[in-house]
């Protein structure tokens, strides 16, 4: 599996308690926070609905 680094980019104030729950589930707690992960169908599922609030690079 490709490896994926999503970081927050935008604010989770004033976004729906949808959003705001998927961006716990990355893992992401703070704005500019990253993580590293596998690009799993889950996850870029889950990076599709917050497309707009992060930001996301390929890992070689």
């Amino acid at each position: 599996m490709k490896k994926i680094r999503i970081t927050q980019v935008k604010s989770a104030i004033d976004r729906s308690e949808r959003q705001k729950l998927t961006l716990k589930a990355l893992g992401l707690r703070k704005l500019h926070s990253s993580r590293e992960t596998e690009a799993t169908p889950q996850i870029l599922g889950m990076v599709r609905k917050v497309n707009h609030l992060v930001k996301v690079e390929e890992l070689m």
